[in-house]
């Protein structure tokens, strides 16, 4: 009888631990992208993470990385759509507490100065580095410095690592007007306080970008 009762116990634990966590999930629109750190409030790690495989072998959920998972978006064929890279970045950072700097081509692309949609993302952080597979697609962090994350998140910050991917040879009088309009007065002060983090040639930009047009 104490074995019966202890089970039943144990079986409206895991009930209770599962029914919080999917309330949770299905209060979010799809695409939303989640660890098990998101739901460590609701019991302890073991319990959630067992919640999880649960929920990903049932096909309520899917797993798309080492701790990592999506409550994916359905497309017209009824087949589930891979994440955005948005979504993933949003959960990573979560989840490791660390700052990610977008990079390359991805940098290029987000600032309007490049068409190219890169198959391998890059991110720059000072959290540990890995690969997110998702895909024809991978989300690449790569481990720098903390003196190189010193413009992370922010919109200088992407501006640089743009210039820096572009080359010298390629930032012309047509890029530093196209950034230029991009500009808010708060971002103009930002980009020249960001001119003592860039290389010498990125700074001369970055002091070019910032001034007003006109002036």
């Amino acid at each position: 009888m104490r074995n019966f009762l202890g089970m039943n116990k144990r079986r409206k634990r895991t009930q209770s631990i599962d029914s919080k966590v999917f309330a949770r999930i299905r209060g979010k629109r799809r695409g939303y992208v989640f660890t098990p750190s998101d739901f460590l409030d609701l019991g302890g790690r073991w319990a959630v993470y067992s919640a999880l495989a649960r929920g990903a072998r049932a096909g309520h959920i899917r797993k798309i990385a080492q701790g990592l998972y999506d409550y994916p978006r359905i497309a017209s064929d009824g087949k589930p759509m891979l994440p955005t890279t948005e979504a993933v970045v949003r959960a990573l950072v979560g989840r490791e507490a660390t700052r990610f700097q977008p990079s390359g081509a991805h940098a290029a692309n987000m600032l309007g100065l490049s068409e190219q949609v890169p198959v391998r993302i890059v991110f720059l952080t000072d959290g540990r580095g890995r690969t997110v597979s998702l895909g024809p697609r991978k989300i690449v962090l790569r481990h720098v410095t903390l003196r190189q994350m010193a413009t992370a998140g922010s919109k200088s910050g992407t501006i640089i690592q743009a210039l820096r991917w572009l080359g010298r040879k390629n930032v012309d009088d047509q890029v530093i007007a196209r950034l230029r309009r991009q500009l808010s007065p708060r971002d103009r002060k930002e980009v020249l306080l960001a001119t003592r983090h860039a290389p010498a040639w990125i700074a001369e930009y970055l002091r070019a970008i910032a001034r007003e047009e006109g002036a």
